[in-house]
């Protein structure tokens, strides 16, 4: 399925917080929605989803603490800190009964949210969710650390490796590394957090242990190809989280926030909208 056709962003705006500023977009008006990207995401990434929603909700796509234009402190970058970012958000644009949307990293953000402020939230979906611990997972980016050196060397590097990569048939390769090392430079948030949690005992902040206090009516929705979050994620989330609902989105892979914000919708908008009847009233932001 090819991605849908691509729209102007949506004007950024920012607010104020404590102590950091945030940057955030929002679409449509109604019953108050925040979308939290993933890893290497921005405000953009669910842009095609928040489309889908914004005819009957007011959807905020938050860009989280050291991503896109929001600080970019030098923190250890915990989830916590997401999560105290964000109640700040929801308390300075006073959001009420909020539906609280989380992509990958952003759902693993938005778990933790449940768990510790379940008052502010009307319904919870969780979108290939990280945040459960899997040991799997250390060494297999051992290749990215020299991706995080600061020295010039490694740009040279790539910019050479630019030239080499179609020799090799390998430029989807030489664009997923320009794009870390971008990333890398840019977002201070996901260099903290990839140096941060290298071996198993550095997951520290992982939610499985705690997921089970979740009152919050949650969906959580898997891709049926994902190789970058594996089903028995999303799977242990659904299991342990008390009445929470699982749907696997057929053929898509980790990217199909992108690729099938339609059917994701499909798959949040009844459950909204029955949540929805059930607690008339929220108040908007």
């Amino acid at each position: 399925m090819k991605p849908p056709a691509t729209k102007p962003p949506a004007v950024k705006q920012f607010v104020q917080l404590d102590k950091y500023r945030a940057a955030y977009t929002v679409r449509g008006s109604g019953r108050p929605v925040i979308l939290l990207h993933g890893f290497f995401g921005d405000s953009e990434t669910l842009g095609g989803l928040a489309d889908e929603l914004k005819s009957d909700f007011q959807c905020f796509s938050l860009e989280l603490l050291g991503f896109g234009d929001s600080e970019k402190p030098d923190i250890k970058y915990l989830v916590e800190d997401q999560v105290e970012f964000l109640r700040q958000f929801i308390e300075k644009l006073n959001l009420k009964d909020v539906y609280l949307l989380g992509y990958s990293y952003g759902a693993w953000v938005s778990a933790a949210y449940a768990i510790a402020h379940p008052s502010d939230l009307g319904y919870l979906g969780l979108l290939a969710p990280a945040g459960i611990r899997d040991d799997s997972f250390v060494g297999k980016y051992d290749a990215m650390k020299p991706l995080l050196w600061p020295t010039p060397l490694i740009d040279w590097a790539i910019a050479i490796y630019k030239y080499i990569a179609p020799l090799r048939n390998d430029r989807a390769g030489y664009e997923k590394i320009l794009l870390f090392r971008t990333t890398f430079k840019t977002q201070p948030a996901a260099t903290a957090i990839l140096k941060s949690r290298l071996r198993p005992e550095d997951a520290v902040d992982t939610v499985e242990h705690e997921i089970h206090r979740i009152t919050t009516p949650t969906i959580v929705v898997a891709a049926e190809q994902d190789e970058t979050i594996p089903y028995w994620h999303s799977e242990t989330y659904a299991k342990t989280v008390p009445n929470a609902e699982i749907e696997v989105v057929p053929d898509g892979d980790h990217g199909f926030i992108r690729t099938h914000s339609t059917e994701i919708a499909q798959i949040l908008k009844p459950r909204f909208q029955a949540r929805n009847r059930a607690t008339p009233g929220a108040i908007e932001g």
